[in-house]
């Protein structure tokens, strides 16, 4: 699809720290808010008048308890473990509506969801891909990691492992799913998939890379400041909605 260049006011984009939620409600939640922001923009275009400041989005951190999710062009068969074991290792398993394949999150692990307006930033799903890796790749190097991208692959890599998996889904150019940086993340859970469906690759983490615990509240307050940096938004605490 060729990219529409945009020229557009100051984008503002809501930020929120939900701490440890379920997977599911915070799915819900990224599906209210898109909804919100398609009905936005249908407004907005309707209008022949536009606000000196648009409304860019929303930005989620989160932290969910032990799962793993399949994304729609994933295989079902990377799943490695029974039901039974998952009940035994206190993990869910849930299909969702995303790119990708299957991946796990878990506590330690810094989630991501930009629920953003694209029409405000630029229409190019590649584009946005590649921003938000840089992000991550710009957060890696504040704690002297060298992270970068494999050929035919999403995410961010470290050596040859992945410490950020990446699944978007894109509904009249507003995203929703996003990001998931392995911080202080239990690698053993990964042993359970075939991580992203690929056999041959590791997953890392950066307690991992640099041999301790990382503080994940800092880890947090950089990654915003390259997102901000890369996407040029004004950022504003909390949800406008009621959630």
């Amino acid at each position: 699809m060729k990219q529409k260049a945009i020229s557009a006011p100051e984008r503002l984009v809501y930020f929120h720290d939900l701490g440890h939620q379920p997977y599911a409600r915070i799915w819900e939640l990224q599906k209210k808010l898109q909804q919100e922001m398609i009905d936005r923009k249908t407004a907005r275009q309707l209008s022949v008048h536009r606000a000196e400041a648009s409304l860019g989005g929303y930005l989620l951190y989160v932290e969910h308890p032990h799962v793993y999710t399949l994304g729609k062009s994933g295989s079902s068969n990377h799943l490695l473990a029974s039901p039974e074991f998952l009940r035994q290792i206190q993990a869910e398993f849930v299909a969702i509506d995303r790119g990708g394949d299957i991946t796990y999150h878990g506590p330690g692990q810094l989630v991501g969801y930009p629920v953003l307006d694209l029409d405000l930033f630029f229409t190019d799903i590649g584009r946005y891909l590649r921003t938000l890796e840089e992000a991550v790749i710009q957060l890696l190097a504040t704690y002297g990691i060298t992270g970068g991208r494999e050929p035919g692959y999403t995410g961010v890599w470290v050596g040859g492992a992945k410490v950020c998996a990446m699944g978007i889904k894109c509904s009249r150019w507003v995203t929703m799913h996003g990001f998931a940086l392995n911080v202080n993340t239990d690698l053993s859970y990964f042993g359970h998939i075939v991580p992203c469906g690929i056999p041959d690759r590791p997953v890392t983490s950066i307690q991992k890379l640099l041999g301790d615990v990382v503080d994940l509240h800092e880890v947090k307050q950089r990654m915003t400041e390259a997102l901000q940096q890369q996407f040029a938004f004004r950022l504003s605490s909390g949800l406008p909605l009621s959630v």
